[in-house]
């Protein structure tokens, strides 16, 4: 009698999300650093990634992307910065097109190596994308591939404003249809002043696939520490549970 090998299944990712959000300036840097801190709270060892940062400082002859520093800041091990930081340019521009004026074409491949070798110090890596959930990086790839070849679950800041719940529920459908798991969403408050909150929050309680992590205010300045005691140690447990890590 022949035997037959059972079909080898690929290996599971390292524990992490992926934070995105409804758009740009949202806030996601602010809920990923927070959500580090927050995760640092609960003894466990997280480490922040931000693949591709378009937009840099030069301090002391070395160019800074902000989102980038606040991300190291708030981790919990010091790493390299062409893992943390693989893809950094100076324009404040779409990814892609300043990838074009760079002549540099971004490889996923390098992304997801960068992302292993961070789980290899870490317990969660907390990667952190840019702009929006379909936000070219080149030719004939977004953000959406790179999402799924690093196979993490998603996190998905909504920037709460006028407009938000179309954003949002798109977003998640986009989600779905790569296959990928929403884990959970949060709602940023980057409109102070905006009309019907409450009823807003309601109407994505009630039509987003995912539990609400938490309600980031309104904070000026944007203080991740501060905003970290807005996730409750028992939501943040669930979702560590989801990603296999008991707490």
């Amino acid at each position: 009698m022949a035997h037959h090998k059972a079909p080898m299944r690929p290996p599971s990712p390292p524990p992490g999300f992926f934070i995105t959000g409804t758009d740009t300036g949202v806030g996601k840097t602010l809920c990923s650093a927070a959500l580090l801190h927050a995760l640092a709270a609960l003894g466990v060892r997280a480490v922040g990634m931000k693949p591709v940062a378009a937009g840099a400082d030069q301090v002391d002859g070395v160019w800074i992307n902000e989102d980038v520093t606040l991300l190291r800041a708030a981790s919990a091990v010091d790493a390299p910065m062409e893992w943390v930081n693989p893809y950094l340019f100076r324009e404040p521009i779409a990814p892609h097109i300043a990838a074009e004026h760079k002549g540099v074409v971004i490889d996923i491949a390098r992304i997801v190596a960068a992302r292993d070798a961070l789980a290899d110090l870490a317990d969660v890596v907390v990667v952190e994308g840019a702009g929006g959930f379909r936000v070219p990086l080149g030719r004939g790839q977004d953000t959406a591939d790179l999402v799924v070849r690093l196979g993490m679950p998603v996190i998905l800041v909504v920037g709460m404003r006028l407009g938000c719940l179309n954003h949002a529920l798109l977003t998640a459908e986009a989600i779905a249809a790569r296959g990928l798991t929403l884990a959970a969403w949060v709602a940023s408050r980057i409109d102070p002043a905006m009309a019907a909150y409450d009823d807003n929050l309601d109407a994505l309680r009630a039509r987003l696939p995912a539990p609400l992590l938490a309600e980031l205010p309104h904070l000026v300045p944007a203080d991740p520490a501060r905003a970290a005691q807005y996730f409750a140690p028992i939501k943040l447990s669930g979702l560590l549970r989801g990603i296999g890590l008991p707490v």
